[in-house]
């Protein structure tokens, strides 16, 4: 099924930004967490950052949407329901009960996995990947890499806010990468 344009179709997702709060210092000093539960408190931002996602893959055919662990759940799962397409969770080792494919993968600061179950998608299914963040981009990398490997064709990956700083988008290649907000 192709994404269709939402009636309330906006692209200038500035208006989004008061609901993204600023932490100085979080998780570590010198590091600015741009926390977006703001956002997802308030419903009618909430929805203008679905259909912005919605928005930006209009016309491009989806057959599932992928969220990973744990924020991309709530945008993923959204944008699934508004598409009609299914919804494929991505998380953390140990947490889906069946047959898993795990994809491990470099952090600033170490190493993790992702894991996704062997039949959430079959070959040759166009697949959205929605998250909620675009940071050093190795979540979304490792996602596109379990997509790619049970035969999946990555339609597109989407984030509400990209740090432009960190460089996430160049780890994804050709893939058509898309973003409500970008910030320094």
């Amino acid at each position: 099924m192709a994404v269709e344009t939402s009636p309330d179709h906006v692209r200038d997702h500035s208006s989004l930004r008061g609901f993204v709060r600023d932490v100085a210092d979080y998780p570590t000093d010198g590091i600015t967490f741009r926390d977006i539960t703001p956002l997802l408190g308030d419903s009618v931002a909430f929805s203008q950052a679905v259909s912005g996602l919605v928005d930006e893959f209009a016309g491009v055919a989806v057959d599932r949407v992928v969220g990973m662990e744990a924020r991309g759940f709530i945008f993923g799962a959204a944008v699934a329901y508004r598409i009609g397409a299914g919804f494929v969770p991505v998380r953390k080792p140990g947490k889906l009960p069946w047959a898993v494919v795990r994809e491990e993968y470099q952090l600033e600061y170490g190493s993790d996995k992702l894991e996704i179950h062997r039949d959430a998608i079959h070959p040759g299914e166009r697949i959205l990947i929605v998250d909620d963040v675009l940071a050093t981009g190795g979540t979304a990398q490792a996602t596109a890499k379990l997509v790619e490997t049970l035969g999946g064709v990555v339609a597109g990956l989407g984030f509400v806010l990209e740090l432009d700083s960190l460089g996430g988008r160049s780890r994804l290649g050709e893939r058509s990468v898309k973003s409500l907000l970008r910030y320094n």
